[in-house]
This record gives structure tokens, C-alpha cells and sequence, in this order.
């Protein structure tokens, strides 16, 4: 039984024993060494943080943009882009501005208030005055404020979960000699540390590391030297724009010029000039990056993921590891009643609202009794809730006579209940312990060892119960002295969450690779991992893991699915290495013992409720509801987000080509100018709603949670994407094309061109928004897609065509003549012929990007699919063994 081992039976921890420091010699340690506090590192201040972020290229981007326009006179882009920007800053701001709150959540963790001797008088002082060689005075409920070895303790035990994910309080013992090699986790330790919990007991000890020095110390100093992922989606965004923007920039100066110099006319010229840079500034990237990443954070709030870094929305989809802590993760942190078993054989698994049958009320009951009154140990508490549960078992009407506390040569405790006269004793302890009081015959022995090695093999923890009869109240120097008869075993687990055999299945189902990082004993995490449906593999312990070099660890990774016995700075040597070999890893974890792997990884995801603010802040998304399902439909709308950032990415690059070739056409020709600013202004009010709307607003692809995780490779802007999307470009802008020259070539004045020209073209590009808004389904089956966002847009494209037909003052601004309803049906034909062109020329490109595609190795692959445009086309890994 834990804590077995760090009692002291019976001792009092005597007020005058120790002297400690002097107060002088205690304010001489503390210039010495400094205070227990991490070192502040160097803080970034908000004005700091909002310069760094004026910095980058994408916001710098949207910034000159808006000044361009501004410039131009065209006042309503600009106030769009500026605003656009404005909001990106204030939100890096405030979320860059959390970040810097790590260090200061781990500091106050780890300068608690302290109880120390000095000058032989007990004095209460900041955590932060404690220093080397000061003696701590801990009780139950004191958070430690120092690593330190123990001189006397009386049944201590620590609650060490922050440092090692160990799932129960932890047994102290006084230390024989000597300041050696010492980590948390483990009975039988005389060291304690800063940041721990004192769960039981109490306990004297002297102060050996404070501040940086102390283990948690060590965490925040590899915490605070990590850096997190760069968001790859903005980096490829700038650096798309930063081309397209030369590109565009050095065409439009050459029309300008060569306009000028052929023509005469250099106002037109700069005029034609800006509205081919307007056509071929896709502007609309970085707006679309930053709406679908802040309403992506928005819809994956509501499945109670809170998201604190934008990289993370971008990086989930092609998540290839899910590293996850055990403790209060994967189980819900708390022991409850699992098994029980009576001396003749009959088991019983406990299972929730099931009636418990009457023989094993006794053993219930039994073990309850055996417990402390005012339960403090988890396991106890968990035997009083039992026993409450049963309603059958009466509540005891008896007083406590007399208590035998455990021993370290006998890991057993018993109570003495005085009821009208008969004294009942209550033990409970180690199976061993209670064996030897039973005195139990071989054959009853070996029964019992059976029955106890199939609870632990399943990693839960057993204790023996068993009574006895006291003849009188003269008490036993020993419970060996009491003639025991054994009542059975109770098996005690933390039970998992119910939530997650299900998201671990569909996270298996989306090619994810669940692994499990803890520090608990090996056993105990092979259990649950087995019970949670994480895929057989290796279990690959702290001890093992130290003595590979990172090539061993490498090759390891491949067949290991539970670390158990874990150090931090091994959870963060497991993540680096698992990102080495080329894989996304998402960490979740709620210790301070988690947060620098919760930092180093792709997304650390950490818990809301029972992690700590270190974890928190360290993290890049957090579960507000610690269930380990919302991590799965984090994955899917992440997968969402991303699929739906590169179907408008798709429609953008679509959508300038015609407009792109339409301001050109006229001049290559010697014709009329078609399109001025203004009209390109007026598009780009159809194309900004559309891609920030449309497209963010589309629901997931089927299969979303059937293909394998995207190749971390993978760009974004795709080549098969931008083939294809210029191909759609190329084919609306023949259509437009053939229609100017017939039209030209009939006489049509130049007004009624330019009208009949900007409708035709705002049909198609409807036409291209319905073929984007799905990379595989049939275009029934896109049309019968459910978009509130696209009816608006429709119908605000509906009004403004209207406005423009209907209102002179309209068409003199934009230099439109009156058309026919003939030619605007013409132009509505031309939408709905693109439309079927594109959706009939689908298969065939999906076809040809398949047999272009890269293929991985034909024996890890069983079956593959390519969607458009130019997305997953990786094919499906073949299950190993580690999966």
C-alpha cells in the first residue's frame, strides 16, 4: 500500500529536536544563493510584442495594401484591409501577451508560504526566503516549498502528480545518509520537492536546492529556452503574395508604360496600370488566413477546446502522433472501487448503477472500516464512496477504540471498533501483510497470490481486508497478536474517461498514432492503455529510454506505444525525437511535469479544469471540459479549416485569371479599356465576402476522418491545386474572351460591351464558387449542400446586379450602357456552361493527379484516393504493429 514504506509508526515529530538556521545565517544564504524563485526571464512587454508583430510580412502586407488604397481614394478597401489589421494585431497581441504568463504561473508555484525552523523557533516565511539548508516543517495540505531531504517524518506521504503523472500519493522515508542521485516518483524516497503536495502525514526536512536548482526549477529553465512551431500556412502565404505582388507590381508598371509611350494618353495609362495590379494582387490570401483561422478558433471554442495559438488550427489536420499523459487525461484522477474478490474464489467487477450482491457487502464494509474515519489517501476515500454506493451496508454505529498505523515491517493498518462492548478490529494492507496476519494455509496462500496477480497484471492496485475479534480493551503491542481471518481483495483503479475508447477508435480511424506517456508504473500503463484501445506495442520505461542514444530511441519509436516511469526532460526528449523523424505531434497534459513537451510539440493541448495554469500556458489549445474527445473533433475541424482555406485559396487563384486577363485583353489589342479600378473594386466585393463567407462556412468532406493525416510536406499551394485552379481561370476567361470579340466584331458600343462583359463575368465566377466548395461530391450533391453564407452572398449579388440595371446614376458611374434581357441571359448561359464544363472535366483531372501523384512504397499502402484540387493524395498506411 503506498505510503507503507515512509511510515514511522507511532513517533511524534518532537518541537525541540531541531534548531535550524540562525536568522542571520539564513539572510546571508539568501544573497548568496538568491531567491527561491525561477530567474525572470526576459519579458516581453506589450509594446514590444506589437512591434515584433507590425514585423511580420503578412500583416505588413494588409497594412500597405490599405495605405495603397487609401492613397488611390478607394477609402472602402482601404478601411476593410486596415480593419483586417487592426484585428490581427490586437489578437497576436493578446495572445502572445498570455504566453509570457508561463513563467510567471511557475514561479507562484513554486514559492508557496513556508513553515521553517530557525534559530530553534518555528516562523512562517515567504516561499521565496527559503534557502540551502533551511528546515521545512510540512503537515498534510502544504504545498513544498523546496527540494529537500527528510531528517524526521510520521507517516509521510507527497503528491507528486505536477513532476511525474503518478497517479497516488507517494510514501516518504527519513533519509540514512547522505545527498545522492535522487528524481521524483517512487516509494520509499527521502527526498521531497518543490511544488509537491503533502497528501498524509508529516515531517521535518533540510532544504538542498532552491529556486533554478530545484526540479521544478529545471523545468521552467528548458521551458523557457523552447521555442514554438512558426505557423507554416503564413509562411507560405507571404510568400505566394510577395511573388504574385512583384509579379503584378512589374506587369503593371510595364502597361503603364508601354500604354503611355504607344498611346499618348498617361493618365489612362496609370489608370489601366492600377487596375492590373489590382486584378493580380491576390490580396484576398492573407484575409482569408486570418478570418478562417479566427472563426476556426471560434467553432473549435464550441466543442470546448479553448485555442490560444493560431499555428495550432493550421497544424491539426496533419497531426501524426497523439502523445497523451495518462493521469487525468486518458483517466479521470481519481481512485474508485474496480474488483472484489472473497477467499472462495467468487470475483466481482464492479460496474456503474449494477447492484453489488449481498456477500460482498461484508468486504465493502470491512475495508471501509479499516480506512480513517475522515479519509485523506485516495484509496480510502474511494472504499467510503463504495460503501456509501451501497445502500444495503448500514452506516457503522460504533466508535473507534483504537488505531495500529502501518509500519515499514508490516504494510498494514488496523482499526478497533468498540460496538455495545464487542471490539471489532478492521485491517487492510499489502496482500502480503495481510497473509501473515491470516496466517493462511499454503493452499489459501497461493489462491489468494493468483487472484492478486490477475488484479495487478491489469494494473489495478489491491489491497487485502481482513477482521478480527478483540477479547478485551488491553491492547496488543501487535496486530500479530489478533487472530485475523481474511475477508478478500479490493482492486482499486482511476477509472478512464468515458469518453475516450471512442476518440482514441476514430482517432485510429484518421491514421493517428495514440501514444501513451506517463509517469506510472509500467503495468499500471499497459493496462490502461489496453483498456483505452491504444494498439499493442512496446512498453519502453524511463530506466531503458535513458540508456539508447537518440539513433536507438529512434528506431524504438517505431514499435513503442506506452512510456512508462517517465522523467520531463524525457517527455520533451520523446517529443523532439518523434518530430526528428519527420512526424506532427500533439501533446496533451495537465502536470507541470508536462509543460515543456506541451511547448516543444506541433499542439500542445492541455487540460482546462485539473491542469495547471503551467500547462495551460504552455499549450497551444486547452480542453475547458478535460474530455479527451473534444481532442477528435478538434482534429476534425481542424481538418476543415484546412481543406476549406485551400478551397478558396483554390477559387482566388481561379478567379484573377479572367479578371487578370480581361484588363489586359484590351490592351494587347489596341482596344477600349474594359475595366477601371472602380470595377475591379466592385468585383473584389463579390470575390472578399465570398472567400471569407462561402467557403469558411462549408461543411467537411465525407471522408474527413478516413484519410491519413496530410503529409506534413505538403504545400498549400499545391502544384495539382494550381493547375487546376488556373485551368478553371484559363477556360472562364475563353468563354469571356470569345464573347468580346463576337460582340466587338458586331458593333456593340463600348458601354453596353463593358455591361454585358462584368455581368457575364460575375456569373462565372459564381459558377467557380460552386465548382470549389467541394473537392469530391457531384455537383447535386454540392447544391444540395447546406450554406446560410452563400444564399446571403447570392442574394447580395442579386441586389447589387439589380441596383446596377435599374438606377442610371449607377450605370454613369461605372460606364455602363442598357443591355437587353437577351444579352443578360447570354451572360447568366455563359456561368452555367463554365459550371458544367468544370464539373465534367472533374473526373478526368482527379484521374491524371492520381497517376501523377508520388505514391508511398507499394507494400505500406492499401488503398488511395486524390481529391481536387490537387488534396490528399497520399494513400492509406497499411496497419503495423505499432498501430
Amino acid at each position: 500500500m503506498k505510503g507503507a514504506k515512509g511510515a514511522k509508526a507511532g513517533t511524534m515529530i518532537e518541537p525541540g529536536k531541531f534548531t535550524g538556521l540562525t536568522a542571520v545565517a539564513a539572510g546571508e544564504r539568501l544573497v548568496a544563493d538568491g531567491p527561491n524563485e525561477l530567474p525572470r526571464a526576459g519579458r516581453r512587454s506589450a509594446l514590444r510584442i506589437v512591434l515584433e508583430v507590425l514585423r511580420e510580412p503578412m500583416l505588413a502586407l494588409l497594412l500597405v495594401g490599405g495605405v495603397a488604397y487609401l492613397l488611390l481614394g478607394d477609402l472602402t478597401e482601404a478601411l476593410i484591409l486596415l480593419g483586417f489589421a487592426t484585428f490581427s494585431v490586437a489578437v497576436t497581441v493578446i495572445q502572445e501577451t498570455r504566453t509570457e504568463h508561463v513563467l510567471e504561473a511557475l514561479r507562484d508555484l513554486s514559492s508557496p508560504r513556508a513553515l521553517v525552523i530557525r534559530d530553534g523557533a518555528r516562523v512562517r516565511v515567504a516561499g521565496r526566503e527559503v534557502v540551502r539548508d533551511d528546515l521545512l516543517v510540512l503537515e498534510q495540505g502544504d504545498r513544498i516549498a523546496a527540494d529537500a531531504v527528510l531528517v524526521d517524518a510520521n507517516d509521510l506521504q507527497t503528491d507528486e502528480s505536477l513532476l511525474t503523472g503518478e497517479s497516488l500519493p507517494v510514501g516518504k522515508i527519513v533519509a540514512d545518509a547522505g545527498d545522492g542521485t535522487h528524481r521524483p516518483g517512487g516509494d520509499g524516497q527521502p527526498f521531497v520537492y518543490a511544488g509537491s503536495l503533502v497528501a498524509r502525514g508529516s515531517g521535518i526536512a533540510r532544504v538542498l536546492a532552491t529556486g533554478p536548482h530545484s526540479e521544478i526549477g529545471r523545468i521552467g529553465q528548458s521551458l523557457a529556452t523552447l521555442d514554438t512551431e512558426a505557423p507554416r500556412l503564413r509562411r507560405e502565404t507571404t510568400r505566394i503574395v510577395t511573388w504574385c505582388a512583384i509579379g503584378g507590381g512589374a506587369i503593371a508598371l510595364l502597361v503603364v508604360l508601354l500604354y503611355g509611350l504607344l498611346r499618348g494618353g498617361w493618365i489612362e495609362a496609370v489608370l489601366a496600370g492600377i487596375a492590373i495590379g489590382m486584378s493580380m494582387l491576390p490580396e484576398e490570401f492573407p484575409v482569408v488566413l486570418t478570418v478562417f483561422l479566427a472563426m476556426g478558433a471560434w467553432r473549435i471554442g464550441k466543442v470546448g477546446v479553448l485555442t490560444r495559438r493560431a499555428a495550432a488550427i493550421e497544424t491539426l489536420g496533419s497531426a501524426t502522433i497523439l502523445c497523451t499523459d495518462k493521469t487525468g487525461t486518458l483517466t479521470e484522477n481519481r481512485m474508485s472501487l474496480a474488483e472484489l474478490w472473497l477467499p472462495s474464489g467468487t470475483t466481482l467487477a464492479l460496474k456503474a448503477d449494477a447492484a453489488v450482491p449481498d456477500a460482498f457487502h461484508n468486504l465493502i464494509a470491512t475495508a471501509a472500516l479499516a480506512s480513517a474515519a475522515t479519509p485523506s489517501d485516495p484509496m480510502e476515500i474511494a472504499l467510503h464512496e463504495a460503501r456509501i454506493a451501497v445502500p444495503a451496508i448500514s452506516p457503522p454505529a460504533s466508535t473507534l477504540a483504537h488505531a495500529y498505523a502501518l509500519r515499514p515491517d508490516l504494510l498494514a493498518m488496523s482499526n478497533i471498533w468498540d460496538d455495545s462492548g464487542t471490539l471489532t478490529i478492521a485491517a487492510k494492507g499489502a496482500p502480503e501483510a495481510i497473509a501473515s496476519l491470516c496466517h493462511l494455509a499454503p493452499e489459501a496462500l497461493a489462491a489468494m497470490t493468483v487472484a492478486v496477480e490477475a488484479l495487478a497484471v491489469r494494473g489495478i492496485r489491491v489491497l487485502a481486508v481482513a477482521t478480527a475479534t478483540a477479547p478485551d480493551r488491553h491492547w496488543a503491542k501487535s496486530q500479530h497478536d489478533y487472530d485475523f481471518t481474511l475477508a478478500g481483495l479490493v482492486g482499486l483503479a482511476d477509472p478512464l474517461r468515458p469518453s475516450v475508447v471512442a476518440a482514441i477508435a476514430e482517432c485510429r480511424s484518421a491514421g493517428i498514432r495514440v501514444v501513451m506517456i506517463t509517469g506510472d508504473y509500467a503495468a499500471t500503463a499497459r493496462s490502461i492503455a489496453t483498456q483505452a484501445g491504444i494498439a499493442e506495442g512496446d512498453v519502453l520505461t524511463g530506466a531503458d529510454l535513458a540508456a539508447l542514444d537518440d539513433a536507438q530511441l529512434a528506431e524504438r519509436l517505431k514499435t513503442v506505444t506506452v512510456f512508462a516511469r517517465i522523467m520531463p526532460e524525457q517527455k520533451l526528449r520523446i517529443v523532439q525525437a518523434f518530430k526528428a523523424d519527420g512526424e506532427i505531434v500533439a501533446m496533451t497534459g495537465d502536470g507541470v511535469n508536462d509543460a515543456p513537451s506541451l511547448k516543444a510539440a506541433h499542439i500542445g493541448i492541455a487540460m482546462g479544469k485539473r491542469g495547471t495554469d503551467v500547462a495551460r500556458e504552455a499549450s497551444a489549445m486547452v480542453l475547458l471540459d478535460d474530455d479527451f474527445g473534444s481532442i477528435v473533433q478538434s482534429v476534425r475541424l481542424g481538418r476543415r479549416i484546412y481543406d476549406n482555406i485551400r478551397k478558396a485559396m483554390a477559387f482566388i487563384f481561379a478567379v484573377h485569371v479572367p479578371i487578370a486577363g480581361l484588363a489586359l485583353l484590351p490592351l494587347v489589342f489596341g482596344l477600349p479599356i474594359l475595366f477601371g479600378p472602380i470595377h475591379i473594386a466592385l468585383l473584389e466585393m463579390v470575390i472578399d465576402p465570398v472567400c471569407a463567407l462561402v467557403f469558411e462556412a462549408e461543411r467537411d468532406e465525407d471522408d474527413i476522418m478516413r484519410r491519413p493525416p496530410r503529409d506534413p510536406a505538403e504545400s498549400l499551394f499545391s502544384l495539382p491545386m494550381i493547375v487546376w485552379s488556373v485551368f478553371q481561370g484559363f477556360i472562364a476567361f475563353g468563354m469571356l474572351s470569345t464573347l468580346f470579340f463576337v460582340e466587338t466584331k458586331a458593333g456593340m458600343p463600348d458601354t453596353e460591351l463593358r455591361a454585358l462583359i462584368f455581368f457575364a463575368l460575375v456569373a462565372e465566377i459564381i459558377a467557380l464558387i460552386l465548382v470549389n466548395r467541394s473537392f469530391s461530391a457531384s455537383l447535386g450533391e454540392a447544391l444540395g449542400r447546406h450554406n446560410a453564407a452563400l444564399r446571403y452572398v447570392l442574394v447580395a449579388i442579386a441586389s447589387v446586379t439589380a441596383l446596377v440595371l435599374f438606377l442610371p446614376q449607377a450605370q454613369t458611374l461605372l460606364g455602363f450602357g442598357s443591355i437587353a434581357w437577351s444579352d443578360m441571359a447570354l451572360a447568366a448561359g455563359l456561368g452555367v456552361v463554365l459550371l458544367i464544363v468544370l464539373e465534367a472535366c472533374k473526373p478526368l483531372v482527379r484521374h491524371l493527379t492520381t497517376r501523377a501523384s508520388p505514391r508511398r512504397p507499394a507494400d505500406d499502402v492499401v488503398s488511395g484516393r486524390t481529391l481536387l484540387p490537387g488534396i490528399v493524395v497520399q494513400a492509406l498506411p497499411r496497419q503495423r504493429n505499432d498501430q
